[in-house]
């Protein structure tokens, strides 16, 4: 509606100086409005094309800034997958989190079908198959955080000083089952500071199903058990094209 404004108030205003040139304006001094006319004309459009564009370069900004954001919280998540492997639990303190990338261990498994014989009473054996799994050895947690800047995983790409807010708890997954939650958050406000205020407030209203939605860019939950992000799969998609 502002853009549809400003392209009629042009029109009206084009059309209001047309006629009090050709109306009230000497022959002489009229080349003085054709000049003015031309500056009007070329503010006005340079105003309608920045109306047009801003929304666009705003949405490839943000993508640029949440695409770095979105990078360090899949860090982030899975360093909080292996500790949960390893202890059975996630963790908020952040130097314990990097700490235990660079020290943990592994444990790899292997697992097997036996058969055991089964004594059922009044001279009936019978064959029983059952799965055991065995520990087979130990592996570095740091191998799989090869090449990613895991070190610095907790700082905000682009907002000075800036941190993620790591929060864990639990969810009774079904009754009698109580399971371990993580959430990490930082808000858009702060990624897009200094950006147009009329688009920084749609943006955090966001609900579409191609954005991310809210006034977070978080990964995982407190409220259920999910490891996931709250950005949509095009923000997974250079992960896919690095491994074809």
């Amino acid at each position: 509606m502002g853009l549809l404004g400003m392209i009629l108030a042009a029109v009206l205003v084009a059309i209001l100086l047309a006629f009090i040139i050709v109306k009230f304006l000497p022959l002489k001094l009229r080349w003085i409005a054709s000049i003015l006319l031309l500056a009007l004309t070329a503010f006005l459009v340079s105003k309608i094309y920045y109306g047009i564009m801003e929304p666009i370069i705003f949405n490839k900004t943000k993508v640029v800034k949440y695409s770095k954001v979105v990078e360090n919280l899949k860090i982030i998540r899975d360093a909080e997958v292996k500790h949960f492997e390893v202890t059975g639990q996630y963790t908020k303190d952040k130097n314990a989190l990097i700490k235990f990338i660079d020290t943990a261990q592994l444990a790899l498994t292997e697992t097997k079908t036996i058969v055991e014989k089964e004594n059922r009473g009044g001279g009936i054996i019978i064959d029983v198959e059952k799965r055991k799994t065995d520990t087979i050895g130990y592996e570095p947690v740091s191998k799989y955080f090869k090449g990613k800047n895991y070190k610095e995983m907790f700082k905000v790409p682009g907002v000075e000083g800036k941190e993620f807010e790591i929060e864990v708890g639990t969810v009774e997954k079904v009754p009698g089952m109580v399971v371990p939650t993580f959430y990490v958050k930082t808000p858009k406000q702060d990624i897009l500071k200094g950006m147009n205020e009329s688009l920084l407030k749609q943006e955090l209203e966001q609900i579409a199903t191609d954005q991310i939605k809210g006034e977070y860019v978080s990964v995982g939950s407190l409220d259920e058990v999910s490891t996931g992000g709250n950005w949509p799969p095009s923000y997974d998609k250079k992960d896919s094209d690095k491994e074809e």
